[in-house]
């Protein structure tokens, strides 16, 4: 099983893009799942979501305490909040960042990607929604999902919701996150 830690501040689509992992796996013909973790958290408080993606039915429930993929919405957490804890020597680190790994994850002697999803959210979607972005970095990151069933998961729970501009914006997002 393939256990991914998604770590970023209310509002930032942290349990969204766990959601997209999961549901990309499942129309890869995965099993997945996904959750969030906050309590009175509020925007702009720390939050945690957690996706799990496998080749064979996933019964285990609990939180992710080692995970296999750290995702980093917001860099400032690796200061603030214990965002790293649990790492082993093979987790792959992502983080919302056009720094250098050693900048932004100091100490950390893992994998580390920086991907500067925000500047690719504020230049395909117009606002910083870096959720979608961050899924398309993933994907080419981890090679656990497909480029086109990303594109599927975005399509099928944001499409109706936000409309064909939104969405189109979306999908760009994730692409470019996607080719960085």
């Amino acid at each position: 099983m393939v256990n991914i830690r998604v770590h970023g501040r209310g509002g930032q689509g942290n349990v969204t893009l766990a959601f997209l992992i999961a549901m990309a796996a499942f129309y890869d013909g995965k099993f997945s799942q996904s959750f969030p973790v906050f309590g009175v958290e509020r925007k702009g408080s720390p939050v945690a979501a957690f996706a799990k993606i496998d080749d064979k039915f996933i019964r285990s429930r609990e939180q992710i305490y080692e995970p296999d993929y750290i995702i980093i919405q917001d860099p400032s957490l690796v200061k603030v909040a214990d965002v790293l804890t649990g790492a082993k020597k093979n987790t792959v680190v992502i983080i919302n960042s056009d720094k250098v790994p050693a900048k932004v994850c100091p100490g950390y002697t893992g994998k580390v990607y920086c991907v500067p999803v925000l500047k690719i959210a504020l230049k395909e979607i117009g606002k910083p929604i870096i959720n979608t972005a961050m899924l398309g970095a993933f994907a080419k990151i981890s090679g656990l999902i497909k480029l086109e069933s990303a594109k599927k998961a975005i399509k099928e729970n944001l499409g109706e919701k936000y409309g064909t501009e939104v969405l189109e914006k979306n999908v760009k997002a994730l692409e470019a996150g996607y080719n960085y």
